[in-house]
């Protein structure tokens, strides 16, 4: 594995409150999209207000 292409396993919660968090910061949109990827992936609710990014 190339050093710094680990991925840390987030807990549903923990993937909710990184993606909120992500959002408030306006972190790159590369960033957001992945962490919505895994949300979808996991059947977690996306926010329908900002389901567009």
């Amino acid at each position: 594995m190339k050093k710094g292409s680990q991925r840390v396993k987030l807990s549903d919660q923990q993937l909710l409150e990184a993606y909120d968090q992500a959002l408030k910061l306006e972190l790159e949109d590369d960033f957001i999209s992945v962490l919505k990827e895994e949300m979808i992936k996991r059947n977690l609710e996306v926010d329908k207000d900002i389901e567009s990014y």
